[in-house]
């Protein structure tokens, strides 16, 4: 072979090794590329994914957190509220109930405040001293004077409405003058209890020392045709609150709800002070029958007075909103008679009468309210051979009022019924203490220069015949 084409064969091959290797480094490079972008991109992928993880965790752990505030907030309500219930049982000296209601916090035991709570209850309740029966007073209304510019405007029902009646100021007066000293509601049910024997037993209130137990009633809760256009309230009524209220009918057709009587003002009153009511207590209705009751127009044989057979189903539910309130219902007879003057025949007609109309619109009753005041009996005791007081209790009354103000009290406790007297606390009793200096008929109970309405009442005429 010729050198020269020897020389070229030579540098052929070399440039061809190095073409091969720098091939060969090139694809080194492309493929280290290729795995560090992957390795790159599976980072990112990766530090993705764990962002994703992290932000899941993140709203997981807020969720229980915010569950656990959730959680926290509702047991505090329950607590606080079991707490609150309890102290207005304790305020109604039913220290017994509040011991009980904080006893159902399934943490009370390991909770100080409930255990503090617990203690001051035992103290107070420890500290009460049973009342004596024979010493609780009975007060009694009738239907409050609303509006005082329509009572006493000089017309032939006036003088009657300026003895009988009490107006609003004067009872707001008198019920915080008798809490100002001490006096506590009671229920005559709370004074005696009947046995299912039959037999009466002396009750138990337990009350701090000082304090003095006074059963409320209001006689002649029907809102009496002859009334309505006088100033006084309407009816009583279901208020939007799902308590009861009154209504009052306006001259222009239309009618208002508000506190013009007896029922809403002492529950209104209750309300800030719960201490002036014995474990709920609050008071009796009076109730007739012959135009209805609680101002419904429920008497079938009223065709004077305009008998609605639609408005008894209303004054059932009335009726059963006062229950559900606490109020109690006495029976003031059907036709408001004279229980001592009338035959026994008459009592036994009227009591089937109110049987058959009043009871199935206000249930069981067992306390009778006597109309003017008029006992079936002398102040000796009651028997069986008093026909009268045979058939009442064999209707089922077992409590029965009549109106004594020569006393502060007057109970008689027999062994299968109790009699109290009751105090009328109206213009008349109020305007002859205020000025005649030898009767002292209120002072146990309030000063009656604070409580008499002297700027808008004239003067109270003296009685001429029985009260109502």
């Amino acid at each position: 072979m010729d050198p020269y084409d020897k020389r070229e064969m030579l540098r052929d091959r070399r440039r061809k090794s190095r073409r091969q290797k720098k091939i060969k480094m090139i694809t080194s490079v492309i493929l280290a590329l290729g795995l560090l972008a992957g390795a790159v991109a599976g980072t990112v992928v990766l530090m993705k994914d764990s962002s994703i993880m992290s932000e899941k965790a993140q709203a997981k752990a807020k969720k229980e957190v915010e569950e656990g505030k959730e959680k926290e907030t509702k047991e505090e309500k329950k607590r606080k509220s079991l707490l609150k219930e309890a102290d207005r049982l304790a305020a109604m000296y039913d220290y017994a109930g509040a011991i009980e209601k904080l006893s159902s916090y399934e943490l009370s035991e390991s909770d100080a405040e409930f255990m503090q709570a617990k203690q001051a209850y035992e103290a107070s309740q420890a500290a009460c001293v049973p009342a004596d029966i024979t010493k609780i007073p009975h007060i009694f209304f009738h239907s409050l004077i609303a509006d005082n510019a329509k009572v006493f405007d000089g017309d032939a029902e006036e003088d009657g409405y300026n003895q009988y009646m009490t107006t609003i100021d004067e009872f707001n007066r008198i019920i915080q003058e008798m809490y100002n000293n001490g006096f506590v509601l009671v229920s005559m049910h709370d004074m005696a209890v009947m046995g299912e024997d039959g037999t009466m037993s002396k009750g138990q209130i337990m009350l701090p020392e000082g304090k003095k137990p006074f059963v409320l009633s209001v006689d002649d809760v029907n809102y009496y045709n002859y009334m309505l256009d006088d100033g006084f309230a309407s009816r009583l009524v279901v208020g939007e609150d799902g308590k009861p209220t009154t209504e009052r009918d306006l001259e222009n057709g239309e009618s208002e709800i508000g506190d013009f009587d007896v029922v809403p003002l002492l529950d209104k009153f209750l309300e800030e002070h719960p201490d002036f009511s014995y474990r709920g207590a609050k008071g009796i209705l009076g109730i007739t029958g012959y135009e209805g009751a609680l101002g419904y127009r429920t008497c079938p044989t009223d065709d004077k007075n305009g008998y609605d057979e639609s408005q008894i189903e209303t004054a059932k539910k009335v009726a059963q909103c006062l229950k559900d309130d606490g109020w109690e219902f006495a029976s003031h007879t059907w036709g408001h008679i004279r229980m001592g003057t009338v035959s026994a025949e008459k009592v036994k007609e009227d009591a089937d009468k109110w049987e058959s109309q009043v009871k199935p619109i206000l249930g069981d009753v067992d306390i009778l309210i006597y109309p003017y005041g008029e006992d079936i009996n002398s102040f000796r005791k009651y028997t069986m051979e008093n026909e009268k007081f045979a058939y009442l209790k064999a209707k089922g009354f077992y409590y029965y009022c009549n109106v004594d103000s020569s006393n502060p009290s007057w109970v008689q406790l027999g062994t299968d019924y109790l009699r109290q007297g009751r105090r009328n606390l109206d213009g008349y009793r109020m305007y002859h203490d205020l000025i005649d200096d030898s009767v002292d008929k209120l002072s146990d109970l309030f000063d009656v220069t604070k409580v008499y309405d002297a700027q808008v009442r004239p003067p109270v005429p003296a009685l001429t015949g029985p009260g109502k």
